[in-house]
């Protein structure tokens, strides 16, 4: 959803990136302080997808239903400015 709202702020194809701080930046996102630090946790456990070697230490059961809720909440937020 970021990259899309790249498009729609830029009016041109989103970058090959999947930094998210660095997408929600161009797509001048107005994130609170708690979205930003959850983006840059969001990236930490991406990038065993691009990087396969790397592997992010597990959290904890509680901490994954927090993220989950979370990114739901990102989610709609995001959708909202579509």
């Amino acid at each position: 959803m970021i990259k899309a709202l790249v498009v729609k702020k830029t009016r041109e194809l989103a970058p090959k990136s999947h930094n998210l701080a660095y997408l929600a930046e161009l797509a001048a996102l107005e994130l609170t302080g708690e979205q930003s630090v959850f983006i840059a946790i969001l990236m930490k456990y991406q990038m065993e997808g691009r990087y396969p070697d790397y592997y992010p230490k597990m959290p904890a059961l509680e901490v994954i239903h927090d993220y989950l809720q979370k990114s739901k909440t990102l989610k709609e937020c995001l959708r909202s400015k579509l």
